[in-house]
């Protein structure tokens, strides 16, 4: 999919059906401490570790993040989202990072695997989406 695809998708886009897709595979993989082992099994150790951490974010690239996530975990994401996998990939990848911190206050993962924290995503997504997150030049209000 090229820039053009994906800007002519922008106006498809619902902050709330991402945030509950996003959600839904938090819950699915047993909250923060299943999803973040996930992540590490599949590569991401290091840029999950900054995540979790006090200091600055590592990114993550899209492909690093579907081969760790899995091929149905994203589909589920994207069906549930209502947006193409060349779509979702790009906004796991900006949110995930900036999610994961949320939940992880002071570095620390929280109790019981932890979902606490999950009514927010609807707002980090909507700032990743906005025109001042790392994805507002393709999302974001023009």
């Amino acid at each position: 999919m090229d820039l053009s695809s994906l800007l002519g998708e922008a106006g498809t886009i619902d902050p709330g059906r991402i945030a509950s897709a996003v959600g839904e595979v938090f819950q699915s993989q047993g909250g923060v401490n299943g999803l973040t082992e996930k992540l590490r099994a599949g590569g991401l150790g290091g840029a999950v570790d900054s995540w979790i951490s006090t200091g600055s974010n590592q990114p993550a690239d899209p492909q690093q993040v579907a081969a760790a996530l899995g091929p149905e975990t994203v589909q589920q994401v994207a069906a549930k989202s209502g947006l193409s996998i060349e779509m979702v990939l790009p906004l796991l990848a900006a949110a995930l990072p900036m999610i994961i911190d949320h939940l992880t206050p002071g570095g620390n993962l929280p109790k019981e695997g932890g979902v606490g924290g999950m009514d927010d995503i609807g707002d980090l997504i909507g700032s990743v989406l906005g025109a001042g997150g790392p994805l507002g030049g393709l999302f974001g209000k023009q």
